[in-house]
């Protein structure tokens, strides 16, 4: 399944983009799920009506009632320990989402629409880019948390929780709540999986221009230290090059200067013209000429390399790091244990060692051409000694 998630700065013209996205690989002839939570349907605004559109289908999350439905169930399977504790239940009708409910929803939304295998191309219109990186970071820094909180060797000691109880006269954590850690555990798996997979990619949109050309660079900064691809990067609103009126003249001159830094910055760069108005239905969609997906650029690579140490003895091992975009004053790097946190601006990402790293020391770090290069020196207490 061919998937592409489409993000960029607020009001550069997402949702958009991304109708004209799923109706160009539905006119191909490709099985098409477009997704969008947005609270005002700005996506089935901008599809027209949706049976005129043959092999799309636009779904349009609610995630307010499973937010409600979810929680209602929780309540009913942990009914004794609200019980201990002497809480109070909540009632379905006083229940109101959470912060991030919406993501939550896409991403539960698009792992479905795997499961189901019914779409070849699936759409997802994503919020504004920082709120769509920490979105799609979301399933690994949950797993990394409940590995923490519940770890799976604690789980081996459930049978002893029974007698344990009987024992201290206080009701233990029940089954349930590693079963169902064991549950969360698999579905965000299956999230991250698909996240990550070399069908999956980032399409970003943005506007020519000062304010577009900073969130792109920072939107790419992001993507790459989460390991995500970027398909392409859609210059939206692109303004005619003759115009009599010297305001609009002006403008177009900038557009097009950031423009010609794209194109040499980025490997591919698609720009999508200004029609004077929103796009409605599927005419005015094709017009703008966003092209349908195709093949994916493959996985991104982060090698393990050996080179020789400086001063011509030892190893050394280097970890390449693709960050482009990032500069040397927003990069922040610790290790801690066998894992590295890695901050490139307002992000921050933290990766597990690769398992022969793990048994070396940092040795130092340097940021050439794009890319976060991080030297590691063999450990002697815990490097296999040559014979």
């Amino acid at each position: 399944m061919r998937t592409l998630l489409v993000t960029g700065p607020g009001g550069a013209g997402r949702t958009t983009v991304a109708a004209a996205t799923a109706l160009a690989a539905a006119r191909a002839g490709r099985r098409t799920l477009v997704i969008s939570a947005d609270r005002t349907d700005t996506l089935g605004a901008a599809l027209g009506a949706p049976d005129a559109h043959p092999g799309l289908t636009a779904l349009r999350l609610t995630p307010d009632d499973r937010f409600r439905d979810d929680l209602v169930a929780l309540q009913e399977r942990a009914g004794s320990v609200f019980e201990l504790l002497g809480a109070d239940r909540l009632d379905g009708e006083e229940l109101t989402p959470l912060p991030g409910g919406d993501e939550l929803a896409l991403l539960r939304a698009l792992r479905d629409a795997a499961r189901e295998d019914a779409h070849d191309t699936v759409v997802v219109d994503l919020p504004a880019a920082p709120k769509a990186l920490a979105a799609l970071a979301l399933p690994e820094q949950l797993r990394r948390y409940l590995r923490r909180l519940l770890p799976p060797e604690r789980q081996a000691a459930r049978a002893l929780r029974p007698m344990l109880g009987r024992l201290a006269g206080v009701p233990m954590p029940a089954a349930w709540l590693y079963e169902t850690a064991a549950r969360w555990e698999d579905e965000l798996a299956a999230v991250q999986a698909l996240v990550e997979a070399p069908d999956t990619t980032v399409r970003l949109v943005a506007g020519p221009g000062p304010g577009g050309a900073d969130a792109l660079r920072a939107a790419t900064a992001g993507l790459a230290l989460h390991g995500l691809r970027t398909d392409l990067v859609i210059a939206n609103r692109i303004l005619p090059d003759a115009s009599a009126d010297t305001w609009l003249a002006a403008l177009a001159a900038q557009q097009h200067k950031t423009l010609a830094e794209w194109e040499t910055a980025y490997d591919r760069v698609v720009r999508v013209p200004h029609l004077g108005r929103d796009p409605r239905g599927a005419d005015e969609l094709a017009a703008l000429g966003v092209p349908a997906p195709d093949a994916a650029p493959g996985p991104v690579a982060w090698p393990v390399t050996e080179a020789t140490a400086e001063d011509g003895g030892g190893r050394v091992f280097v970890w390449h790091i693709p960050l482009p975009g990032v500069v040397r004053e927003e990069l922040g790097l610790i290790r801690r244990g066998d894992e590295l946190v890695v901050t490139a601006g307002p992000f921050r990402r933290i990766v597990t060692l690769p398992s022969a790293l793990r048994r070396c020391t940092v040795a130092g770090a340097g940021l050439r051409e794009g890319e976060l290069r991080v030297r590691f020196t063999p450990d002697p207490d815990l490097w296999p000694r040559d014979r």
